[in-house]
């Protein structure tokens, strides 16, 4: 169980090659096959572990009302992410991918344990501190 950011988002801040505000960045949801590995680059290096649930949209959910707040600990955020979910559902992981960055890996989220649902919405409800924080 691990959770972490992946090395290409951190060369593609240094490479000025993603705009945290701009770009269309999706969150997915993985099985308990996944495990997170830094130097996984692409969303085809983990999309064999995505779930599959009615409800649930193949490749993951855009994220909506991004932002970077700068302070003397920077955080890029965004609304909480819901689906709304007929049947039965379980997940363990989220990836965040920066689709228009071809498809480049982001973040790792592990969930300490299956998450599930039953004809309900299924919602990550982000941290207060954002989704991504850097001190």
């Amino acid at each position: 169980m691990a959770s972490g950011i992946y090395n290409r988002l951190k060369a593609n801040l240094m490479n000025k090659e993603v705009d945290l505000e701009a770009d269309t960045i999706k969150v997915a949801l993985l099985d308990d096959s996944h495990s997170f590995t830094a130097s996984d680059d692409v969303w085809g290096d983990v999309s064999a572990n995505e779930i599959s649930a009615t409800g649930y949209t193949a490749g993951g959910d855009a994220l909506t009302t991004k932002s970077v707040t700068q302070a003397a600990t920077t955080k890029f955020d965004a609304d909480d992410t819901v689906w709304t979910i007929t049947g039965a559902m379980s997940t363990y992981h989220a990836v965040i991918v920066d689709v228009t960055a071809t498809s480049n890996l982001m973040a790792s989220i592990d969930f300490g344990g299956e998450q599930t649902v039953t004809d309900a919405n299924f919602t990550i409800k982000w941290h207060a501190d954002g989704i991504i924080t850097l001190a």
